[in-house]
């Protein structure tokens, strides 16, 4: 099949490659001009494993291009699928500037029948706004579906070539055989449904997602209190076929361009019918508290005060495998750090660059290693569960820093790791292996 995809973000950049890769001739457009070039020069402005190999292996093989020519993408198209951002409000809802004006623009490049599929995340009724819109500008024919993603950053190839579902919402059975014959060597799991009903289940299936990572966080902060070990709690949850291993990490929260976006709008949606989604307020509520655990744990160690100590960062990424900071719990945590006068020393393997352009200087030291930002640090914060964290050398590590105390907010480590060292140590929901904390404090500190 002929397939433009109208938006190089993450979700169009990674769909686009991906349907090449099943042998579909694809063209992906983008408005920017720089980025273009940097995709037609074989460079992916995005981390993501795997992808920028499919890309240079499916350009090569003329299956996959790149412009910023949309009219002459549409024109060469069959399916044309809508990937652009649709980024909060103010008020939390779904700014669809960008959908609204890419429908226009592929109407007015229509020349003839077209499958429009949107697959960035929507409100309900976003894809009869769309196919209203077109029919304004344009007499040909065209049938407006609802694609929805579902990708996880960091492992976005692996979820679209082999998704646990592909969801279609469609008023023409015609164009809902269509785009279930593009997705079928892909599984078999095809939920065919009406077009309001896909574009609700996008956001029910984030909101439960976040939903049970709040409610894993709730569950170990009272862990904390009265005794037990979150992750023992959570492995035998997840023996429950009706609950299941899945989100069930005790951490500092969710962030990143998905879970936080598509809350608040399910709760602005929700408004919008005079409905008040009460659980979802909560789980927004939960998330944002849970990561300023870290400091409470800091406060606590140095008796409220964190002026002048020096506290090292491991992890700027929302989550590991990805350089995607957008809604990063570091952003808040750094932020107070400084804010109560901490000097910050921060590493990330991927995303610093990403980081230090949203947030600026602001009084901290970008490190270019781990052990550099660990060096001559009173406390370490370990906020991303990425690989060369998991795997770091914690006597060496103990003896870099002024102060063995290390905030593990993602529950990396395990007794057996911390046997050797005389780490003061604290994790999350993990009380155990926080023993001892108060009086080696003292020891310490006097």
């Amino acid at each position: 099949m002929n397939i433009t995809v109208i938006g190089t973000g993450y979700v169009g950049l990674v769909s686009g490659i991906c349907y090449a890769e099943l042998g579909n001739r694809v063209i992906c457009v983008d408005k920017d001009l720089a980025k273009v070039a940097t995709l037609q020069n074989g460079g992916i402005p995005i981390y993501e494993p795997g992808l920028q190999e499919l890309s240079a292996k499916n350009t090569a093989a003329g299956r996959l291009s790149y412009t910023s020519d949309l009219r002459e993408a549409v024109e060469q198209a069959d399916i044309v699928i809508i990937a652009v951002g649709t980024p909060s409000l103010p008020n939390g809802e779904a700014n669809l500037a960008y959908i609204d004006q890419a429908a226009i623009e592929i109407a007015q490049a229509m020349n003839g029948y077209k499958i429009i599929a949107v697959k960035s995340t929507v409100p309900v009724g976003t894809n009869e706004r769309v196919a209203k819109l077109i029919r304004s500008w344009t007499a040909e024919q065209f049938h407006s579906i609802s694609l929805p993603e579902f990708l996880r950053e960091g492992s976005a190839v692996q979820d679209t070539l082999h998704p646990d579902r592909v969801v279609i919402g469609a008023d023409s059975e015609t164009a809902a055989e269509t785009i279930v014959r593009l997705h079928r060597s892909l599984t078999d799991q095809i939920v065919v449904t009406d077009i309001r009903s896909a574009e609700m289940l996008k956001y029910a299936s984030n909101a439960f997602l976040a939903t049970k990572i709040s409610f894993i966080n709730e569950i170990a902060n009272i862990c904390e209190k009265v005794g037990a070990d979150v992750t023992r709690v959570a492995e035998g949850m997840g023996y429950d076929k009706r609950i299941g291993h899945a989100f069930l990490k005790a951490g500092i929260g969710y962030g990143g361009s998905c879970f936080p976006k598509d809350t608040r709008a399910l709760i602005q949606i929700a408004g919008n019918v005079d409905y008040e989604f009460k659980l979802l307020r909560a789980v927004v509520e939960v998330n944002q508290d849970q990561r300023m655990n870290v400091i409470r744990k800091l406060e606590s160690i140095f008796d409220g005060e964190l002026q002048g100590k020096t506290i090292a960062v491991w992890g700027l990424a929302f989550k590991p495998n990805t350089d995607d900071v957008r809604e990063s719990p570091a952003h808040e945590i750094i932020q107070y750090l400084t804010q109560s006068g901490a000097h910050v020393k921060a590493y990330d393997p991927i995303a610093t660059r990403n980081f230090r352009s949203m947030y600026g200087e602001n009084g901290v030291m970008w490190c270019d290693d781990a052990l550099q930002a660990a060096t001559g640090a009173d406390a370490l914060c370990l906020l991303t569960e990425w690989d060369e964290f998991v795997r770091a050398d914690l006597v060496e590590l103990q003896s870099l820093l002024r102060k063995p105390i290390l905030i593990d907010g993602r529950n990396v480590f395990k007794e057996a790791d911390l046997a050797e060292t005389k780490f003061i140590y604290y994790s999350i929901g993990r009380p155990r292996l926080n023993q001892g904390i108060k009086e080696e404090i003292s020891a310490l500190y006097g």
